[in-house]
């Protein structure tokens, strides 16, 4: 599906997404992927969701945003409680969501001005 935006002036956007795989700006990304407006981070995991560590949520954490979107794939999966406990720490707000809802929901709040992160599995 192909995602229309608002004016958001050289920031990171979703462009389209589909089974496997998410556009940014227009550039197709089949890995496990963290999209900040100002930075793209490739594999920031090379877990699937049953292998995500505390580590993997620990980056997330120490990430310059206010709310992470974590989009778990096809299907809509919370992580374990003990995972999230970095970002709980950090006061920094987690929405876990389908991979089609956190990306929509992305360029949403990056049109607002919000500082949001949206960590993708891809895998």
């Amino acid at each position: 599906m192909k995602l229309q935006l608002a004016q958001t002036d050289g920031l990171n956007t979703f462009t389209a997404y589909g089974e496997g795989y998410v556009s940014v700006n227009g550039i197709r990304h089949n890995h496990n992927v963290t999209v900040l407006p100002e930075r793209l981070i490739a594999e920031w995991t090379k877990a699937d969701f049953n292998s995500l560590t505390v580590a993997d949520f620990e980056f997330l954490a120490g990430l310059d945003a206010e709310i992470i979107l974590f989009g778990t794939g096809k299907q809509l999966r919370f992580p374990r409680p003990e995972l999230m406990q970095p970002l709980v720490q950090a006061q920094k707000g987690l929405e876990v969501m389908d991979l089609q809802a956190a990306c929509r929901t992305y360029n949403i709040l990056l049109s607002e001005g919000r500082k949001v992160a949206a960590a993708l599995l891809l895998a």
